[in-house]
This record gives C-alpha cells, sequence and structure tokens, in this order.
C-alpha cells in the first residue's frame, strides 16, 4: 500500500493504518465526481467525521472520498421550516444552529460527533429522540446506478441505529433535509427520564431548547461523550456497541433489577448494565493493552493513548464473551469496522 494518509488521523478512535488513496471533497461536485472515480476502484470507503469507524491496523487498500461540504439552506412556512445540509456539515455545528435559530427537534441530539451525512446511517439517536422524528429526505448518489435523487426518509428502513445506507445500499449521502418546528414560547417536551431528571422537571415537561442543549451536552461530557482531545476517555466510537432487542420472554430469564424498555414486541436491554454486571467495569483494560473501558461510561470503548485497532478488537470480544457467558446476550457493535480485526 502505497498511501500516507493514516486514517486514524481521521477518526475519532485515532487508530488504524494509511489509506492508499484519498480524494477530499469540499463542494458537493467535487463529492459527486469523487464518487465516481472512487467507484472505479475495488474497494472504496466515504469518510466524515469518522466517529463510528474502526480501520485495522493495516489500513484500507482502495479509495477514501473524505466529506467535507459545508451549506444550510432553509424554508420557512406557517408551520415550521425545511433544513437543507450539506452532508460534510459537523452535526453539533449543525445542531447548535438550530437552536440559534429557534428551529426545534434536533436539541436533544447535540453533543453528538460525526457529520450530518452519516447521520442518517445509523439513524442517531439519544435522549427520547431519533433522527427518524425529524427526517424527510437524503439527497443520493446511488453507486449501482450512478444515478442521483432525493429519496424520502420512508424508503430508508429507519430502525433502532440502522437503515437501509448501513445495510445493503451502497452509494453517497450528498445533503439531507429535515422538518423541523418553530420554538413555541412554552418550550419542547422532554421525552427522557435522565433529561428530565437533570433539568429538575417531569417527563413530558415543556422545557426551553437552549436549555435542552445545555444539559445534553453537560450530561454526555459527564459520560466522556463529547469529543476533547486533551480527554483519551473521548478517544472512542462513542457507544461501541448497542442495547439488545429480546423477546419478552427471554428478557424474564434475566434479573429483575436488569433494566428494560419496550420495543414493539420485543424487549430492548441496557448493554450498559450487561456489561457492568458481568464484571466488566469502567476502567478495565485488557493487561498490556492501551485499549480499555472508559472511566466514564462502560459502554465506550477507548484508547489510551497509542492503542491498536487489534487491541480495541481484542477488547470488543472479550466484553462479548463475559456478557455471553454470564447473561446469555450476544452483544452488537454499532461502528463500522473497517478490514480484518478477527486475528
Amino acid at each position: 500500500m502505497t498511501g500516507s494518509t493514516r486514517l486514524a488521523d481521521l477518526t475519532t478512535f485515532r487508530v488504524g493504518g494509511p489509506a492508499r488513496t484519498l480524494l477530499t471533497a469540499e463542494t458537493t461536485d467535487e463529492l459527486v465526481a469523487h464518487a465516481h472515480t472512487a467507484w472505479a476502484d475495488d474497494e472504496w470507503l466515504v469518510v466524515g467525521g469518522g466517529s463510528n469507524l474502526l480501520v485495522a491496523d493495516d489500513g484500507f487498500d482502495g479509495t477514501v472520498v473524505l466529506v467535507r461540504t459545508r451549506g444550510v439552506t432553509a424554508e420557512h412556512d406557517a408551520d415550521g421550516v425545511t433544513v437543507r445540509v450539506a452532508a460534510g456539515e459537523p452535526w453539533d455545528a449543525f445542531v447548535a444552529t438550530t437552536v440559534a435559530e429557534g428551529w426545534t427537534g434536533l436539541e436533544a441530539l447535540s453533543g453528538i460527533p460525526g457529520t450530518v451525512g452519516a447521520a442518517p446511517v445509523q439513524n442517531i439517536g439519544a435522549y427520547g429522540v431519533e433522527l427518524s422524528d425529524v427526517l424527510t429526505a437524503i439527497d443520493f448518489l446511488d453507486a449501482s446506478t450512478g444515478e442521483r435523487a432525493w429519496v424520502p426518509a420512508a424508503e430508508l428502513a429507519l430502525g433502532y441505529r440502522t437503515s437501509t445506507l448501513k445495510h445493503g445500499r451502497r452509494g453517497v449521502v450528498l445533503a439531507v433535509e429535515f422538518r423541523l418546528g418553530s420554538a413555541p414560547e412554552a418550550g419542547v417536551p422532554v421525552r427522557y427520564a435522565q433529561l428530565a431528571g437533570s433539568l429538575g422537571v417531569d417527563l413530558g415537561t415543556p422545557v426551553d431548547p437552549v436549555a435542552i442543549r445545555a444539559t445534553v451536552l453537560r450530561l454526555r461530557a459527564s459520560k466522556g461523550m463529547v469529543l476533547d482531545d486533551a480527554d483519551p476517555d473521548t478517544w472512542s466510537a462513542g457507544s461501541f456497541f448497542t442495547n439488545p432487542i429480546v423477546s419478552a420472554a427471554f428478557a424474564e430469564t434475566l434479573p429483575p433489577e436488569a433494566p428494560r424498555w419496550p420495543a414493539g414486541d420485543d424487549v430492548k436491554l441496557s448493554a450498559a448494565w450487561l456489561i457492568e454486571h458481568a464484571g466488566v467495569h469502567r476502567g478495565y483494560a485488557v493487561p498490556g493493552a492501551r485499549a480499555g473501558i472508559s472511566s466514564k461510561h462502560t459502554l465506550a470503548l477507548t484508547n489510551r493513548g497509542d492503542a491498536t485497532a487489534a487491541q480495541v478488537a481484542e477488547l470488543a470480544r472479550y466484553v462479548q464473551a463475559t456478557v455471553l457467558n454470564r447473561f446469555g446476550v450476544a452483544l452488537v457493535p454499532e461502528p463500522v469496522v473497517v478490514g480484518d480485526l478477527t486475528a
């Protein structure tokens, strides 16, 4: 591999070897052109903020398209605002803009790293809000046809940390469209118990979006979930495992104190609780390795300074095996793995 750009420098985990070819797109036209160039390669990868990637130490033997496009436009009407955002806009900066402009719907998603274009892939969510609540469409360049079109959110099969963009629909998100509200004088109803408690209100109580954003940022920072160059606890991909969804019958076999929430006919469990009560505690590290569990949040696997991707993967497998042996629950990693980390 002849590339010199380390993907560790483009990801929040700060691990990963070189890319053979790197193309940076600063305009949508460049992004379209670079995408077509990348598709001529056997292997290609689109990178935004790199906040949900775990790249192998050998790197990526293909073409990486780095998305750095910018732009936000808004159309107001009597019921709210339709906002279109370039894929490369940093997510939290965009959320800050919505709060400053008085547009509601995204304030609870403050502090999430990454770019706007990557947000629909995972259907990001936090504190009782998911992107699917306000996402209306994406401007999508389809790798299979080469065609560009606005794709309605209803066609993306948005679910818990998933979409067709994550599973099978290959292409590049060029822009994202949202339908947001206008800040009512009464505020925005709080939909998550921990957030309500931190704000000192009951669930459902309307609160000023500015206060919601400030409180969410404080809560996330306390868990090491707001990026900080000086804090290795934030050198991660955020929550490494999704909260498992199991049958109601299986959930009855777990300890009664295990947190659980309805998920249709099934039950959603707390991955953090399962990890902690399986005996893997905050601050744990595989002996001799520089990858460890965050000292602030059990769900975050972190790079303590010079970890390798192999060490992160070893730690992830240890956590999975420990939880499976203790509770019979298989944890599923949330980050996208690039390269072979099975060794």
